[in-house]
């Protein structure tokens, strides 16, 4: 009985991945290569030099893994209007998340700010300074 529980346990149906149609648009985006060098940060990204430390969750929400490999994107009822993606975690994790919560870390963190727009789109706009101190301060 005990192995079957395990069994069922371990096969849970893979989280989907979310793709979020931005409203700017350029050549070279993030997630794309030039050479065969793949760009990892991009306009409207911030980067911060992170050495290994943990990346935090400032609120209530939930985490997906986002079409561009290498990030996730979080969401969160208390910033309704908003979506920030986050690339370069060594190890994500998706699903619900709670305030304070490590989403793991990261030797550099590229951090982006999306609004959504009436048309459905997500424009890049300023991440708010007091909303990165959250999530890279325990």
């Amino acid at each position: 009985m005990a192995i079957a529980l395990l069994g069922s346990a371990c096969s849970q149906a893979p989280r989907p991945v979310r793709t979020v149609p931005i409203q700017q648009s350029w050549e070279l985006q993030l997630g794309s290569t030039v050479g065969k060098h793949r760009i990892a940060g991009g306009l409207g990204d911030i980067s911060i030099e992170m050495k290994g430390d943990r990346v935090y969750i400032p609120f209530d929400g939930e985490v997906q893994s986002n079409d561009i490999p290498g990030c996730y994107i979080y969401s969160t009822p208390d910033v309704p209007a908003y979506l920030f993606r986050l690339c370069g975690l060594k190890s994500g994790k998706t699903g619900r998340v709670r305030s304070g919560d490590s989403l793991g870390s990261a030797d550099y963190l590229h951090f982006a700010a999306l609004r959504r727009q009436p048309d459905g789109t997500w424009a890049l706009v300023e991440p708010s300074k007091e909303m990165l101190e959250r999530m890279i301060s325990k």
